[in-house]
């Protein structure tokens, strides 16, 4: 007697690994499948944004529960391949479950084949070439989701497979664990002993630590050194940046902390980052004596000599390093109340320099101002909120407070244009009795600002924050200064709140200063009555970003 189709067993199994939704663009045959087994569909305006989504829902909630977008065969898998390279830049575990042509048509031009196409933005990209390897496949898959660096992770079904028949005794499922390593005592040792014998040591702290649940630990070992802490852009959270050890977030735009503490570090303590060399990230000055705490050999000795490598699970090997600096000192250092009040102090004199635009009164608003008034009007403690690519990242990161785990969703290495707008539905539907806000810039929200309708036919009430200075201000004039001039190549135009309401959403156009806190104001209260939101200001175009040079 055969059982069900291959649809009907990855339904089942994604039932059994606890996934209630799953994204994606019609028509995919798994779809009727995940509904008659009560995983809920969410159809979106494009592949891109559901992605986003997905991407968002795994990163709030750690990778504890995966988010899944699943592609129509051809164009749908085609669209996909943006939101997903963004997935895989950032490390976060999402399941991709594309529909592919029947198995006697692989190979055939212009069928597109999505296991080959992704191979090189994926974790791991696989086919399912026999109806009875679904469960060993998807068992597979998950594994390779939870343990490891993390990534995205792909799985083709060609239509022949997804309408086979499996007989019942083959369907055998059994989730996989997630699993961890401690590191070599010895790498422990060392690290201890360096860090002991630091001057000035810094404490770098990246995703890492966000995806180990090691913020206790981040936040023992700094109390334990007393020593300053700062993190990378998608670390922003991992640290409470209301602690007396924080000096903040680093990224293009960054702190008067991070620059004073890191020039003065003789060790960097890396933990859970990758130090990697990029647009997004601080460079590490010369002269520095590097400890690198990971779980990803590969990004060891990648860009930078590391002197003290340890490999293994953050929040093991964080537990094991508390442990030997107990045995090596004997106990934890006092409090350095000097260095604290020097932070303090370095924090008041870095925001004095920026508050007259923090502030700023004058018309157009300065987005400064929006961020500024957004971030004091929210309770912080139950807010999500991230930030697009571009002016509002810069705007957003070094001054906005991030005190909880995944409070700030921090990204960087790709940017892809409208990536907050699906990040923000994503941890909506992870944690939806908190606030969640996202704030992007006119051109972003011309990219994906469509699928607020998918926010408001679903149900899902996030704040849009749309900084609209109508130009695309993140651009240097000074590299196109002819085209900028003869064709006006950085000027855009639109009312996104009237884009916004025509979708659905509770929206307001706010072009006064003084209107500033109270169009914030109501708009919270919208959201907390169910309604999606769009909130345009109408702004400048504020090209001063809080930069330092590092050497």
């Amino acid at each position: 007697m055969l059982f069900r189709s291959g649809v009907t067993a990855i339904a089942q199994i994604l039932r059994k690994e606890g996934v209630d939704f799953i994204g994606g663009v019609p028509y995919q045959p798994l779809l009727e499948a995940a509904a008659i087994a009560g995983i809920r569909p969410i159809i979106f305006r494009q592949e891109g944004t559901g992605i986003h989504m997905v991407d968002g829902y795994s990163r709030v909630t750690n990778g504890r529960r995966i988010g899944v977008f699943m592609m129509q065969n051809g164009p749908g898998a085609e669209n996909g391949f943006a939101g997903v390279a963004q997935a895989y830049a950032e490390s976060v575990p999402i399941l991709l479950l594309p529909a592919g042509f029947a198995r006697n048509r692989r190979g055939v031009h212009p069928n597109f084949n999505p296991t080959r196409s992704y191979e090189t933005i994926t974790k791991w990209s696989q086919e399912i070439n026999l109806v009875e390897r679904i469960p060993d496949l998807m068992r597979r898959a998950f594994a390779k989701l939870r343990s490891g660096r993390l990534g995205p992770v792909l799985l083709e079904i060609p239509q022949d497979i997804a309408l086979g028949e499996l007989k019942p005794e083959l369907f055998n499922y059994t989730s996989p664990p997630r699993l961890r390593q401690a590191a070599d005592p010895e790498a422990i040792k060392q690290a201890a002993r360096v860090l002991l014998e630091a001057k000035n040591p810094i404490l770098h702290a990246g995703q890492g630590v966000l995806y180990a649940e090691a913020t206790d630990e981040l936040v023992q070992l700094a109390e334990f050194l007393q020593a300053p802490v700062m993190t990378t852009l998608p670390g922003k959270s991992a640290f409470p940046e209301n602690h007396p050890l924080s000096v903040g977030a680093s990224g293009p735009s960054t702190t008067l902390g991070v620059h004073r503490y890191l020039m003065r570090a003789d060790v960097v303590c890396g933990i859970g980052c990758s130090f990697t060399k990029t647009n997004f990230a601080v460079p590490i000055p010369a002269g520095k004596q590097l400890v690198h705490m990971t779980h990803d050999d590969d990004t060891l000795n990648k860009d930078y000599l590391c002197e003290v490598p340890v490999l293994g699970d953050v929040k093991l090997a964080l537990g094991q390093l508390l442990d030997e600096l107990r045995k090596q000192a004997g106990g934890a250092r006092p409090v350095n109340t000097a260095l604290q009040e020097e932070i303090r102090a370095t924090k008041a004199e870095w925001l004095a320099k920026w508050m007259p635009k923090l502030t700023a009164d004058s018309k157009p608003i300065n987005p400064y101002r929006v961020v500024w008034e957004l971030m004091h009007a929210v309770d912080l403690d139950r807010t999500i909120v991230t930030h697009e690519s571009g002016s509002a990242r810069e705007y957003m990161v070094p001054f906005w407070e991030a005190r909880a785990p995944r409070s700030f969703i921090g990204w960087g290495k790709s940017t892809q244009l409208g990536y907050s707008l699906g990040l923000a539905m994503g941890a909506k539907m992870a944690e939806p009795e908190k606030l969640v806000i996202n704030v992007m810039g006119d051109m972003a929200f011309s990219t994906v600002g469509l699928d607020i309708e998918t926010a408001v036919r679903c149900n899902i009430p996030i704040l849009t924050i749309v900084i609209n200075n109508s130009v695309m201000a993140i651009y240097d004039d000074k590299r196109f200064p002819v085209a900028l001039e003869k064709y006006g190549v950085k000027r855009l135009s639109g009312n996104f709140s009237d884009v916004a309401k025509a979708l659905g959403a509770h929206t307001e156009r706010v072009t006064e200063p003084q209107d500033i806190a109270l169009a914030i104001k109501r708009g919270i209260a919208a959201v907390e009555g169910g309604k999606v939101t769009v909130l345009e200001f109408v702004t400048c175009d504020e090209g001063a970003y809080s930069k330092f040079t590092f050497k």
